[in-house]
């Protein structure tokens, strides 16, 4: 059996980011304010749920892979009243690197799929950047970006690329929108 799947960005879409800032204490990790509703929605409607994310800070040499983990760690225990992630990727490269993990290229969504067995034609990859939206095309999925954090600028300086991109004010827009299409 496949499954559907919501694949999202972590910083800027799912918590809060101060664009231009780089993460790495647990204790500024802030939900946006209808993230919970999001992921209630998300779950109610059957998706597995993955974070997917690059933390170039670690290969920058801002901080540690210890540091991303209890950052998500903090996430994850506020995200625990409305449901349970079934996994968190993350590239831990400088974007000088050339990884194969760094998005937007496909692999950490290729590699969710074939783990995890997801239907890509039922699944969305969410994010606040052009990048995830080039994410999403690459892995083969559709991809809803929202107007938190780097959204708006972004939106605006790639208006034309994103032109039939669907826009959502935040997260619980994205799930409210998904909800519609699964009608």
């Amino acid at each position: 059996m496949k499954y559907k799947a919501i694949l999202m960005d972590r910083d800027g879409t799912v918590i809060k980011e101060k664009p231009g800032t780089y993460l790495c204490d647990p204790k500024g990790v802030k939900l946006y304010k209808n993230t919970l509703n999001a992921f209630k929605l998300f779950k109610q409607m059957g998706y597995k749920l993955f974070i997917v994310s690059n933390q170039s800070g670690i290969g920058r040499g801002y901080f540690s892979e210890d540091k991303v983990k209890a950052v998500n760690a903090q996430m994850l225990k506020l995200l625990k009243p409305a449901a349970e992630i079934d996994g968190i990727y993350y590239c831990p490269h400088a974007p000088n690197e050339n990884c194969l993990c760094r998005k937007p290229k496909p692999y950490m969504g290729l590699e969710i799929i074939k783990q995890h067995n997801i239907d890509k034609d039922k699944s969305f990859m969410i994010g606040d950047k052009k990048s995830d939206m080039d994410f999403a095309a690459n892995v083969g999925m559709r991809g809803i970006m929202v107007l938190t954090a780097n959204g708006k600028k972004q939106q605006k300086k790639y208006a034309k690329e994103l032109k039939n991109t669907k826009i959502c004010l935040d997260i619980y827009g994205a799930a409210k929108y998904i909800k519609e299409l699964n009608k």
